[in-house]
């Protein structure tokens, strides 16, 4: 037999060939074909077919091809989408800023403060404050920088203290209505002078004790000294104690604790109040008779008499004087910012007297043929030193270079047993504004910003000053006349009675 080649495989075609091909057909048949794959990101899971038909598939499962049939999804759909270059994302934000620079948002448009600008919604963010953009930070603001107050003196920083209050806002539910009316008339200098705002006080008292009912389970000394306390720490707060107040508001909680707690609370503040009067009856008006009598016998005719500032125990006295027929001729030295003795010399003028008003700074041309210096007295120290109003010192001082007496004119109730040298360590700081400057311009008076928001301006307003005992001639008191080296002796006599 001839075998006939094949011209394209090269192999020979024949019965042989027929076999083996109904053989591979036979496999191709028997052999299973490839199973379907699912795509999963860049790698594909074959799936069994068999295993689909025979097994059931599970929730998870489940989860698990969802999730991959979504991560195939957006790869795919991040590279069908072209990526921009840097340039021009630059380019496009540029823009974006331009136009917000230009076109001012409308009022619908901006978020109301603590939402986002974009979705609106409220965010923790929003509590810490948005950076501005240049265009913001370059425009001018309307709010203006806080003023500066008056630089305070360092030698004197002890003095300026908590500033006073000015107003009854933020008092406390406890303080009695007399007692928040005291303390602005007292800081407002409506109500002036030791004596005045001694009697003051302790009429004031009178009224918180009548308005007082003693808690339950409580007594009335221990309880009332607390709610007095109270009514002390506003007056306070309006301004500092004086020395007489100091001194009777510590007899009065002395004269609570002797109370007996088993005493009815009506029968412990009638007490009381009859306490109060007949303290204020011996300790200042009786007193004040007293002194005045014994001061006024010391004035004789032809006399030319020179006293500073306002005293009720020295207005009294030249009352007196002037009512017992006598004359002569009163000369009130006066000093800012209080103006005091302007006062003074329109009383005395209306009784009849020969006043003449003269400032401190014309102080050594109006002591010139003074007979005799009255001066009344806030506080007399233990080391026999005068404790009195501001420019009382200076009066003292020229009147003893020309051999003028000096006699002080002051109550047992204004006696302390502080030792004070100098007038720095203790005194009262009032505010700077009451110095009454015109301005740091000449030509704007009045103009309080110009000096108040200066930074080289140093506002000192002192109250009183110290007159030293060499300068005193003579002190007296409801208990006679006596030399300043006696004070301590009168303070203890005035306590302990």
């Amino acid at each position: 037999m001839v075998s006939i080649l094949d011209d394209t495989q090269g192999a020979p075609k024949g019965p042989t060939s027929n076999g083996q091909e109904k053989e591979s057909r036979a496999t191709e048949t028997q052999t299973p074909s490839k199973a379907p794959t699912i795509p999963n990101g860049n790698k594909d899971i074959p799936a069994k077919a068999g295993a689909q038909k025979d097994e059931k598939i599970s929730g998870a499962e489940l989860k698990k091809r969802a999730k991959a049939e979504k991560a195939a999804k957006r790869a795919q759909s991040k590279q069908e989408q072209p990526i921009p270059s840097k340039d021009a994302t630059k380019n496009a934000k540029s823009e974006n800023r331009s136009q917000r620079d230009t076109i001012p948002p409308s009022p619908q448009q901006v978020p109301p403060k603590g939402q986002h600008s974009r979705t609106g919604s409220a965010s923790a963010a929003s509590q810490n404050p948005l950076q501005l953009r240049p265009s913001q930070q370059q425009a001018p603001t309307a709010q203006h920088e806080p003023k500066k107050g008056i630089q305070k003196l360092a030698f004197v920083s002890h003095l300026y203290g908590i500033p006073r209050r000015t107003s009854i806002a933020g008092a406390g539910k406890d303080v009695h209505p007399s007692i928040l009316a005291l303390g602005l008339q007292m800081g407002n200098y409506v109500i002036c002078g030791s004596n005045a705002r001694c009697m003051s006080t302790l009429l004031v008292f009178k009224r918180v004790i009548d308005a007082y009912t003693t808690p339950p389970h409580n007594s009335l000394p221990r309880d009332l000294t607390l709610h007095l306390s109270v009514q002390i720490d506003y007056l306070k707060s309006c301004r500092p104690l004086s020395t007489s107040m100091g001194n009777a508001i510590r007899w009065l909680k002395l004269t609570i604790s002797t109370i007996d707690p088993d005493t009815p609370e009506h029968q412990a503040k009638t007490k009381l109040s009859s306490a109060i009067d007949d303290f204020i009856r011996e300790r200042i008006t009786v007193a004040g008779q007293v002194i005045a009598g014994s001061a006024s016998s010391r004035i004789q005719d032809g006399d030319i008499i020179i006293t500073f500032a306002k005293s009720s125990i020295v207005e009294r006295t030249l009352a007196e004087a002037h009512r017992q027929g006598k004359r002569f001729q009163v000369r009130v030295v006066d000093s800012d910012p209080l103006s005091e003795g302007r006062n003074l010399a329109i009383a005395l003028a209306n009784l009849g007297l020969r006043v003449q008003y003269a400032s401190i700074h014309t102080l050594s041309h109006t002591v010139q043929g003074a007979t005799k210096v009255f001066l009344g007295a806030h506080a007399m120290m233990s080391n026999g030193r005068l404790y009195s109003r501001l420019g009382t010192a200076l009066v003292a001082m020229t009147a003893k270079d020309l051999d003028i007496p000096v006699i002080v004119l002051c109550e047992s109730i204004k006696f302390t047993d502080k030792v004070s040298l100098d007038s720095i360590a203790t005194n009262e700081m009032a505010p700077s504004h009451e110095l009454g400057f015109c301005g740091t311009d000449v030509n704007k008076p009045g103009d309080e910003d110009d000096w108040r928001n200066a930074s080289n301006l140093m506002g000192l307003n002192l109250m009183y000053d110290l007159t030293p005992a060499e300068y005193i001639h003579m002190v007296i008191t409801e208990y006679g006349s006596l030399p300043p080296s006696s004070v301590p002796v009168v303070q203890r006599l005035s306590t302990n009675t």
